[in-house]
C-alpha cells in the first residue's frame, strides 16, 4: 500500500475520478497509516461496522490524540449536534420525533403528497433553463446545471417542506448558498472573510428559523416545522434549540446530497448517451437508474469521524476503543466481492444494495424524499432538453471530498421541449 493515499483522495486534483484510489485502498481492507484514521473500504466490512452498536458518531467519544485529516467537523455557534452526529437513545429520541411528520408510519403520504410540488418546481426550473446561462434565447442553449437546476431545487423543496413561506425563499436560498459553500473551501479565498461571512449566515438563519418556530407555535399550519414545534407530550417534543438543530440538519443534509446526486446524475447520463436515450423513451427507468447512481457515483462519499466504543476487531485489525475511523461508502459501492462489474453503470443491476444512504439507524434520513427528486429531475432533464452534450468532460469538481460532485456542469443543447 502506498503512504499518504488518504493524502491523494483529498487532494482536489484526484476529485474528478478518485475510484482508482479507491480500488487500491480496498487492497487493504483496514488500512491505518500509524497516525491517522482506520479506513474501512470493503462492502461486506463496511456494511457490519453501520449495523455495529459499538461503533459511535459522537465525536466526543474520540479519545485518541491527532491524525485526523479532515479535523473534527465541530459546528460553529452554540446548536446542540444534530441527531446524525449522536448515539441512541439520544439519537433515536430525536430521529424518531423529526420522522413522525415526514413519514411512515405517522406520516405514510407525506412524501407522495409532495410529487406535485416537486413536478411544478422541476418544470418552472426546466422552463427557465431556455434563456441559457448567458441570457440568450436562440439558438444553442448554454446552461450551468448545477447553478440553474441543481441547486435551486431541492432546497425550494426544503422551503416549502419546513414550511418557509414564499415570500421569504429567496432570503432563505442566499443563506442556505452561503453555507453550501463553507462546505467546500475555496484555498484562493480569504478565510477570515468567509468564516465571517458563513457566520453571520448562519446567525440570521437561526433568528429567522427561531422566530418561525414561535409563530408556527402561535399559528400552526400544515408543515413540518409545525408538527414538530408542538411535540407530542413531554417525552416526545424538542427544545427551540434542538428544533433549530434539526431544522438546520435537514437544510444542509438534505440540499448538498440532493444537489450532487442529481448533477452527477446529470453528468453520467451524459456519458451514457444510450441510457439517457432509453430514459427519454422509458420514464420507469428512472426508478432502478437512481438506485444505480446511488451505488457507481453517491453523494457521500465516505462517513469519515466514527469512534469505536470498544475495541473492534475487523479483518484481523484491531481498532482502538476512542479512535477515529473511516467508511469509505464509494469504495464498498464499488467492491467487486459484492458486485459483478462494479465499474460499469448499469440501470438493470438486478442485485443492488449499495450504500449509497448508508444502513443501519444513521441510514439517509431523507432517502425517500432524495430519491423522489432524483428520479422526477433526471426524467424530466432527459425528456426536455433537446440534444444535450457536455461543454467540459470532466466538468470542475467542488473542494470537499466527503461531499463529492461538480461545481459546475456546462451543457450545450439545442432547444429545451415544452
Amino acid at each position: 500500500m502506498k503512504q499518504g493515499i488518504l493524502t491523494q483522495i483529498l487532494d482536489h486534483e484526484t476529485r474528478a475520478n478518485p475510484y482508482p484510489l479507491y480500488e487500491e485502498l480496498r487492497r487493504t481492507p483496514v488500512y491505518h497509516d500509524g497516525e491517522g484514521p482506520y479506513v474501512v473500504s470493503t462492502y461486506y466490512e463496511i456494511k457490519s461496522l453501520l449495523h455495529d452498536p459499538r461503533l459511535s458518531s459522537d465525536v466526543r467519544n474520540r479519545t485518541a490524540s491527532g491524525g485526523d485529516p479532515l479535523g473534527d467537523d465541530e459546528e460553529e455557534g452554540a446548536l446542540p449536534p444534530s441527531f446524525l452526529k449522536l448515539d441512541p437513545p439520544e439519537h433515536d429520541r430525536l430521529r424518531r420525533m423529526t420522522n413522525r411528520p415526514f413519514g411512515p408510519p405517522h406520516s405514510p403520504r407525506r412524501i407522495e403528497g409532495m410529487r406535485g410540488d416537486l413536478e411544478l418546481i422541476v418544470k418552472g426550473l426546466i422552463d427557465g433553463l431556455g434563456t441559457g446561462a448567458d441570457g440568450n434565447t436562440a439558438g444553442t442553449e448554454r446552461i450551468d446545471l448545477v447553478d440553474q437546476f441543481s441547486y435551486p431545487f431541492p432546497v425550494t423543496m426544503i422551503c416549502r417542506l419546513l414550511g418557509v413561506p414564499k415570500e421569504d425563499e429567496a432570503r432563505f436560498h442566499v443563506w442556505a448558498d452561503t453555507l453550501a459553500a463553507s462546505l467546500d473551501p475555496d484555498p484562493d479565498a480569504d478565510a477570515a472573510e468567509r468564516e465571517k461571512i458563513t457566520h453571520d449566515a448562519r446567525m440570521e438563519l437561526g433568528m429567522y428559523l427561531a422566530g418561525l418556530i414561535e409563530e408556527r407555535r402561535r399559528n400552526p399550519a400544515d408543515d413540518m416545522l409545525s408538527q414538530l414545534a408542538a411535540g407530542h407530550g413531554p417525552d416526545e417534543s424538542m427544545s427551540t434549540m434542538e428544533l433549530l438543530s434539526t431544522a438546520a440538519l435537514l437544510l444542509i443534509a438534505g440540499h448538498e446530497t440532493t444537489v450532487n446526486l442529481i448533477t452527477n446524475g446529470m453528468l453520467t447520463l451524459l456519458r451514457n448517451p444510450d441510457v439517457l436515450r432509453r430514459l427519454r423513451a422509458e420514464p420507469g427507468l428512472a426508478v432502478p437508474l437512481v438506485e444505480e447512481l446511488l451505488r457507481f457515483e453517491p453523494p457521500v462519499q465516505m462517513l469519515p469521524q466514527r469512534t469505536p466504543l470498544a475495541d473492534i476487531e475487523v479483518r484481523g485489525v484491531t481498532i482502538p476503543k476512542g479512535s477515529s475511523m473511516w467508511l469509505m461508502l464509494a469504495a464498498g459501492n464499488r467492491d467487486p466481492q459484492r458486485f459483478e462489474n462494479p465499474e460499469r453503470f448499469d440501470p438493470d443491476r438486478k442485485d443492488i444494495q449499495h450504500l449509497g444512504l448508508g444502513s443501519g439507524i444513521h441510514s439517509c434520513f431523507g432517502a425517500p424524499l432524495a430519491r423522489l427528486e432524483a428520479q422526477l429531475a433526471l426524467s424530466e432533464l432527459a425528456r426536455r432538453l433537446e440534444n444535450p452534450r457536455l461543454l467540459e468532460d470532466p466538468p470542475p469538481y467542488r473542494q470537499n471530498a466527503v461531499l463529492r460532485g461538480p461545481r459546475h456542469l456546462m451543457i450545450a443543447c439545442d432547444g429545451i421541449r415544452p
